[in-house]
């Protein structure tokens, strides 16, 4: 049995700041899938993008791709994103991002919540974001 998934905005709450809504309800999941978060690195291991946000956010996000489609899923199985940024000054190229990326990967414009985090790094200094996901079916 496939998980009813259902993004929302209750009317109880206020209209989100960016693509991102502020609920993901999953009912009769079977199987939920818990990405570790995922960064600028390619398959090799090599950092792609160093110095270059929208590069890094590009990985980032195929990195993403790659792994619900390892587990039979897609964009429309992501239930909530967290995202680590290290730098403030990156949310606007990461909302820009969004802003252009978002609606192709969820076609019916119903993006899944997302916490969004300023740390003082990550791993490697080198890395600007990090997103760790949360997909269902």
């Amino acid at each position: 049995m496939a998980a009813e998934i259902t993004i929302e905005n209750p009317t109880t709450l206020g209209t989100p700041l960016g693509q991102y809504s502020q609920m993901a309800r999953v009912k009769n999941a079977v199987e939920t899938i818990y990405i570790a978060g995922m960064l600028a690195v390619d398959r090799a291991g090599k950092i792609v993008g160093e110095g270059d946000f929208a590069a890094q956010t590009d990985q980032v996000f195929a990195n993403i791709a790659a792994a619900l489609q390892s587990a039979g899923m897609a964009w429309g199985n992501v239930v909530q994103f967290t995202t680590y940024l290290v730098d403030a000054a990156d949310i606007a190229r990461f909302m820009d991002w969004r802003k252009r990326h978002f609606p192709t990967m969820f076609a019916q414009g119903q993006y899944p919540p997302n916490t969004l985090l300023i740390v003082s790094r990550l791993v490697n200094p080198a890395f600007r974001i990090e997103v760790q996901t949360i997909a269902a079916r």
